[in-house]
């Protein structure tokens, strides 16, 4: 039923991110339920083509252009690029992912940062959900509390994950859309690839724990919901060090400091 109340273009720049569905009918039905709470984006992540008639026929008339609208990427990360928050949903947990929150505990500090911000909310397959390397994208993690079995259709998840944040940002005043100051997705993970570059000549990363510490550095600097210029400072930094390293090591000087043994043995034990 549709809600007449419903802002013109409160969640506008929302964004649903479907990550390897395997049925078009889950994806129709998460259109026809993006356009009841005024969501304008569907992004899906596969390789596959999906039977569009049977997409259009879950969407109904009413979502059908959300369907035609859809933008198809190839990789996770390419879907996540223009987002500035990403809520990764799971119903796994560990702890070297996100601190998990329920969707209402977490739609309450997205509600803030939805004027003028790119917010993406992601869903994984229907078997398996969401990767780890998917929700390294992500910036917050929502798991549904259910009694016993956990495993909910992925239409299901896409309406409670849109109604908690319809109903958290509905009192916000949308008076203009404001330009983003955040660093989105792309501006992120350019900047890892920098602080990873200078950690590794650093000696700080090596193959046994770089996964570790790249995780836990990505969930530090996310809580920090860094600005796109300081995103780029850090890149700044990172590059000046690159350099000062490379041309240094060509005349003779001595390379970036690396961890000290003791301190650096420590820190491995601490990975482990």
């Amino acid at each position: 039923m549709k809600d007449e109340h419903l802002p013109a273009s409160g969640l506008g720049q929302i964004g649903i991110i479907l990550v390897g569905p395997k049925f078009p009918e889950n994806i129709g039905a998460s259109a026809r339920i993006a356009s009841n709470f005024g969501i304008s984006q569907l992004i899906v992540v596969s390789d596959e083509q999906f039977d569009q008639e049977r997409m259009l026929k879950m969407a109904t008339h009413k979502a059908a252009h959300l369907i035609r609208e859809m933008r198809v990427c190839r990789t996770t990360a390419e879907a996540a690029a223009p987002f500035h928050f990403i809520v990764g949903t799971t119903a796994r947990q560990g702890r070297h992912r996100p601190q998990d929150q329920t969707p209402r505990e977490v739609m309450a500090e997205i509600a803030p940062l939805v004027p003028g911000n790119q917010i993406g909310l992601m869903f994984g397959p229907e078997d398996a959900g969401l990767s780890n390397e998917d929700l390294n994208l992500c910036q917050f993690a929502s798991t549904i509390p259910t009694a016993g079995f956990s495993s909910l259709n992925l239409a299901q998840a896409v309406a409670i994950h849109c109604y908690e944040l319809y109903t958290a940002a509905r009192p916000q005043p949308f008076a203009g859309v404001p330009k983003s100051e955040f660093a989105n997705s792309f501006d992120l993970e350019g900047m890892y690839e920098h602080v990873e570059e200078v950690l590794s000549e650093a000696t700080f990363l090596h193959d046994t724990n770089r996964v570790y510490w790249m995780r836990n550095i990505r969930q530090f600097l996310g809580r920090m919901r860094l600005k796109r210029k300081e995103a780029s400072m850090i890149r700044g930094v990172c590059r000046k060090l690159l350099w000062r390293n490379r041309q240094g090591q060509e005349a003779g000087l001595p390379p970036i400091a690396p961890v000290a043994s003791e301190q650096h043995q420590a820190l491995e034990k601490t990975a482990q």
